[in-house]
């Protein structure tokens, strides 16, 4: 699945078309892969899987960005940061992306909550 992302990514404001790709063998993660530039990947994954109490409130400005009129079209990822030690490998549950599945749109956007942390370990307590 092709998203646009009108605004770019944090970091990444001048790639704006993604490929949304499964990693085989990997699930739940997925990639998503820069269109303009082929060396540009993020590996993404589920919130929910690391914090089953994981809120978003969605800003109406995203939801009219990116054209949601149900929450069943939205899917939320967010961005993993791989480590060779699994003790460092996080997810940044501060600045999810938000997926239109109906329009292929998507948007990062950065929560105002404390409590969910720029690198959050996704395997804390299994090392």
């Amino acid at each position: 699945m092709k998203i646009t992302f009108n605004k770019g990514m944090l970091g990444l404001q001048e790639c704006k078309e993604f490929d949304l790709v499964d990693l085989e063998g990997l699930e739940p993660y997925k990639m998503l892969k820069s269109t303009k530039d082929k060396e540009i990947g993020l590996v993404i994954g589920s919130p929910f899987e690391v914090d089953l109490e994981y809120e978003v409130k969605i800003p109406e400005e995203t939801l009219d960005n990116l054209q949601i009129s149900s929450q069943e079209d939205v899917l939320i990822y967010t961005t993993i940061n791989i480590n060779s030690d699994i003790s460092k490998i996080t997810t940044n549950l501060r600045a999810p992306i938000i997926i239109n599945t109906k329009t292929a749109l998507g948007e990062q956007i950065i929560l105002n909550n404390e409590i969910y942390k720029i690198k959050h370990p996704i395997f804390k307590g299994w090392y």
